[in-house]
């Protein structure tokens, strides 16, 4: 059974190969694409619920036993992020579908799709960090490629930047990843882990962590998050959600990854930088949000916002803070999607992006209006939505540890995001409709009911939180004992 593990990287990387080849096929690509994806659900779902009964999996290649050889593990921690990665990506398919147009799909839109989603499990499901690396790679080339599909002039300068700081922060994983196996001869990240608690975490492996936490958080926006506005605004819509919703989200789990296992020694160092990144990423995020005057800048700054309350987690650093913000993890990257969507879908049925352009659009769409409300309520952490359990449990796990102004600042941004997409709504959604009955556009079916399967989807998170509970626990669990990860791959 451990040999499932490789299919939710494998099967997409042969199916994009194959899409390559019906390029004029566009409604088959359609169907490959998402019997694929849908298949990807189901495998990551049954690994999920083995897991509660068997514990941590490993796969190892070609027989070669941890330390030595290549290997894929996944706990409960790697997996959850991967079924809501390939829901979200599977949603914004049918999303792609009715919107994303013939000219994009014959340039391998739904191929490159999948290549990243491989490049994504593959980051969550390496047990080795330089297979992360060239995890993040893969995943990395395919987004230079959807962020300039079409080619228009914005999207050629912004994805030259796009790719230059990303190609600065690969070369500087590489220097890290040099110095780590130079110190500790080992990429193994639970032999690294062994390794780290035998000799101690003195200050050249320390250097090193931070180093790795200068890289992952370019990835993820953590605070170096320049980049990210203009390079999340210019490609189609699909594209978008699913960088708002998966991309920023792989740099934050190889950060709690990396705290929490390798290099979980030396907190005051390590733990206080983080900390001090996130409530300056958010204070900077609600800024650009505040100061946002089209919907595609207070979306971005959104994201940004997100990232820093997720490592407000981390930098606490208790089992409570931990479990909120994988809670939070989740609930981020299917409202994330869901933000983006409806706002590329706005912007399709106005043709405007400034706020106070576009009114009245809730009285032609009503069902679109109130999903909207619905994320809304949601990322400003409203009961009972998805955001609200998340916020709640780091909100407590700070008050655990006195961590009094990261709580102050995290749910401080709570009123920031409420207010910037509140602005929004009032503004946007209520009013004197811009959009005569007989001048609007018809919402396609395939938008419908990817708003839909995702608004469903934040109130289960969050009325069901439950039912989830389980699996979340136990990725806290894993986490905050690194002896467990360490024994499953080392002992098993």
């Amino acid at each position: 059974m451990n040999n499932v593990l490789v299919l939710p990287i494998i099967i997409p990387i042969i199916t994009a190969v194959l899409l390559v080849f019906l390029r004029s096929h566009i409604m088959l690509q359609r169907i490959i694409s998402l019997i694929t994806m849908l298949f990807i659900c189901s495998i990551s779902y049954v690994l999920l619920e083995q897991i509660q009964v068997e514990g941590i999996l490993r796969l190892d290649f070609s027989g070669w036993l941890p330390p030595f050889g290549i290997l894929f593990v996944a706990d409960s921690f790697s997996l959850l992020l991967v079924l809501t990665a390939s829901v979200v990506t599977t949603i914004c398919l049918i999303y792609a579908f009715s919107t994303i147009g013939n000219r994009h799909e014959h340039m391998f839109f739904y191929p490159f799709v999948l290549f990243l989603i491989a490049g994504v499990n593959g980051s969550f499901l390496t047990g080795d960090i330089f297979n992360l690396f060239v995890c993040f790679e893969v995943m990395l080339l395919a987004s230079y490629v959807l962020v300039a599909l079409g080619g228009e002039r914005i999207q050629l300068r912004e994805s030259l930047k796009y790719v230059l700081i990303n190609v600065v922060a690969s070369w500087m994983f590489l220097v890290a990843l040099a110095y780590l196996y130079g110190t500790l001869k080992t990429l193994n990240m639970a032999h690294i882990a062994m390794r780290v608690s035998e000799v101690g975490q003195d200050p050249m492996l320390t250097t090193v962590a931070i180093l790795f936490l200068v890289v992952f958080s370019l990835k993820a926006g953590l605070l170096l998050f320049f980049w990210l506005p203009g390079s999340y605004s210019v490609p189609p819509t699909a594209v978008q959600a699913l960088f708002a919703a998966l991309l920023t989200k792989v740099g934050i789990y190889a950060l709690i990854r990396l705290f929490t296992l390798m290099f979980p020694l030396n907190q005051e160092v390590t733990h206080t930088i983080i900390g001090v990144m996130a409530g300056l990423t958010i204070i900077a995020g609600c800024m650009g949000a505040l100061s946002g005057r089209d919907i595609y800048t207070i979306a971005t700054y959104n994201v940004i916002i997100g990232v820093g309350f997720i490592l407000i987690g981390l930098a606490v650093g208790t089992e409570t803070a931990i479990t909120g913000a994988i809670y939070y993890l989740i609930h981020d990257m299917i409202a994330k999607a869901l933000l983006f969507l409806l706002i590329g879908m706005m912007i399709y049925l106005t043709g405007e992006t400034v706020v106070k352009k576009i009114s009245g659009l809730i009285r032609n769409y009503p069902l679109f209006g109130w999903i909207y409300f619905i994320v809304m309520l949601a990322l400003a952490g409203i009961p009972p939505l998805s955001g609200f359990v998340g916020k709640v449990l780091i909100g407590q796990g700070a008050i655990e540890e006195g961590s009094y102004i990261l709580l102050g600042i995290g749910f401080g941004s709570s009123i920031i995001v409420l207010y910037s997409l509140l602005r929004i709504f009032l503004a946007s959604f209520f009013g004197e409709t811009t959009i005569s009955f007989e001048d609007r556009k018809p919402i396609p079916k395939g938008a419908t009911m990817s708003f839909i399967l995702l608004a469903i989807s934040i109130v289960y998170i969050g009325v069901g939180a439950e039912s989830i509970s389980v699996y979340v626990k136990d990725a806290a669990r894993t986490l905050i004992n690194p002896s467990i990860y360490i024994d499953a791959i080392l002992k098993g």
